[in-house]
């Protein structure tokens, strides 16, 4: 079987807030013709500019709960009243089509997917230290002391975590971060042919 007709890849990636996920992953879309991010329902309003089915599919709460009855979600959480999950079908129309498919989630919602499905690669990005991470945070100017201190708490939480995945990833810079994603991506693209 050749890679390109390789059944795809379910890839967990999380790691805390301000460690380089997105721009791991924007580097990995570009590059990577055969990947795909995954696109999360809610049920939080549509900011200006997003576009459903693109950045997220809106959904009522009533359609939410619904989804979760029909086990029709691979992971899901409420963060400040509003439903965010990972729809099955849409992850397994990529697989099947030979699409790898990014799932770009927390570790609560990573130790779902983990419990709830038997094939998957998953990969725990993290940073050389919780001071370099600070600094990142700081670095984007943008935010609170509230929330940068919540953000940090998070992390810490997290990385109790680690163990649980089957790779973790150091960014310490970013190409360095990409050879590695993207080599453990080939490795386990190699891996499923020869099954």
């Amino acid at each position: 079987m050749a890679i390109d007709s390789a059944p795809g890849l379910l890839i967990v990636f999380s790691g805390p807030s301000g460690c380089g996920k997105g721009t791991l992953v924007a580097k990995l879309l570009e590059q990577r013709t055969d990947t795909v991010l995954s696109v999360s329902v809610t049920t939080r309003a549509p900011r200006p500019g997003e576009i459903d089915g693109f950045h997220y599919f809106f959904k009522t709460r009533e359609e939410v709960e619904r989804m979760i009855k029909n086990d029709e979600l691979l992971e899901y959480a409420q963060y400040s009243g509003n439903y965010y999950g990972t729809p099955r079908a849409a992850v397994e129309e990529h697989l099947k089509a030979g699409r790898n498919v990014i799932l770009e989630i927390d570790v609560q919602g990573a130790l779902q997917v983990m419990e709830r499905c038997e094939d998957y690669v998953s990969i725990f990005l993290t940073v050389p230290s919780l001071d370099e991470l600070e600094r990142r945070l700081r670095g984007r100017g943008t935010e609170e002391e509230t929330w940068i201190k919540a953000r940090m708490a998070a992390a810490k939480s997290e990385l109790k975590y680690i163990d649980r995945y089957q790779y973790t990833v150091l960014n310490d810079e970013v190409d360095a971060a990409f050879d590695r994603l993207n080599t453990i991506i080939e490795t386990e693209k190699y891996k499923k042919i020869s099954q």
